[in-house]
């Protein structure tokens, strides 16, 4: 099982295109930025994004590939956030409540429910609900993301899960190796912005 893994690794690395290639390398730059919570993480996504556009549309996964026109406009969001907002309080780590968190679980769900319904009926796409779940679930943690919200850890830690498993059904090995190592980063992440939030909660 292993080795027939490997070959197949081998033959994907192999066939990726430099456009899948320089994505990748540009989200794994976005996540480590954004771990320290420097600004530039934003203009690394903003790149990522739009690359990933076309590398997902490629592959059929039209409701990622939306997704990541939508982390472009983000990344620009978040940008003039970080910028405008530095040392306020909005762009401090904080936590949301835990009625938050459902609220919005349960807009997730809905929208999933209504776009996986449109793309079973108007396109080919493969694995429209999970495709849905994983593109609005990630709408949902990018904001947090801009927001400095705690609980986007959690919500990555879920999404990137899945987004693993759906971007190897589709071959796209890199992808989901990036995904694999975004995995370990999340750990990461979970403890520098801990580690924030105890430094705020002692400075107020």
């Amino acid at each position: 099982m292993l080795d027939e893994f490997g070959v197949q690794l081998v033959a994907a690395w192999r066939g990726t295109g430099w456009i899948e290639i320089i994505a990748a390398a540009l989200a794994v730059a976005y996540l480590l930025l954004a771990i320290r919570q420097s600004i530039h993480c934003w203009l690394a996504a903003f790149v990522s994004s739009c690359l990933y556009v076309w590398v997902l549309f490629g592959a059929r996964l039209y409701m990622e590939s939306a997704l990541n026109g939508f982390y472009a406009a983000m990344a620009a969001y978040g940008f003039w956030q970080w910028r405008e907002s530095a040392g306020s309080a909005a762009v401090t780590v904080h936590r949301w409540t835990l009625a938050c968190n459902a609220l919005g679980t349960a807009a997730i769900i809905g929208l999933s429910a209504a776009s996986a319904y449109l793309l079973r009926r108007f396109t080919h796409a493969a694995w429209p609900f999970m495709d849905s779940m994983v593109a609005w679930a990630s709408v949902f943690a990018t904001f947090m993301v801009a927001r400095k919200v705690y609980e986007n850890w959690h919500w990555w830690l879920v999404i990137d899960s899945v987004s693993l498993c759906l971007y190897f059904t589709r071959r796209l090995y890199l992808t989901a190796l990036l995904f694999a190592l975004y995995l370990a980063l999340i750990v990461v992440g979970m403890r520098e912005w801990r580690r924030s939030l105890r430094i705020a909660a002692h400075a107020a």
